[in-house]
Order: structure tokens, then C-alpha cells, then sequence
């Protein structure tokens, strides 16, 4: 699992594979009424990663998380 988060945009995402390719994210899903979370699945309905807040992050993910942007 990897997770990195941009600190100026104040996102964070959580790859459960090891890499997503361009396109390859087809359909995304909002979860959670104040859109907690974007889910991306992939063309066979596989999860591929969850884009959330920074501040809905554990800490403990964010202080293994990589700084992007």
C-alpha cells in the first residue's frame, strides 16, 4: 500500500495497487455524505485507490504518507 498527499490541495490518497495508470481509473464513487471520500475502480470494478482529506487521514498513514505537489 502506498499514500502519498499534496499538503497545498489538502488531499490525500491511498493506492491499494501498486500503481495506477493513466486511464486506468474509469469509474469513481463518492462515499459519505460530505463526499468523505472519492473511491476509483478500474474497468472490471476493482477498487484501485481512495482519494480523501488530509484531515480524515490517520495519523499513523500520514506519517508514512510521500509528499506530492
Amino acid at each position: 500500500m502506498r499514500v502519498t498527499y499534496d499538503a497545498k490541495a489538502g488531499m490525500a490518497y491511498i493506492y491499494l495497487v501498486d500503481a495506477i495508470a493513466p486511464g486506468e481509473a474509469v469509474r469513481q464513487a463518492i462515499a459519505g455524505d460530505d463526499m468523505a471520500a472519492v473511491l476509483d475502480f478500474d474497468p472490471n470494478g476493482r477498487l484501485l485507490g481512495v482519494e480523501l482529506s488530509m484531515r480524515r487521514l490517520h495519523p499513523d498513514l500520514l506519517a508514512i504518507a510521500e509528499q506530492i505537489g
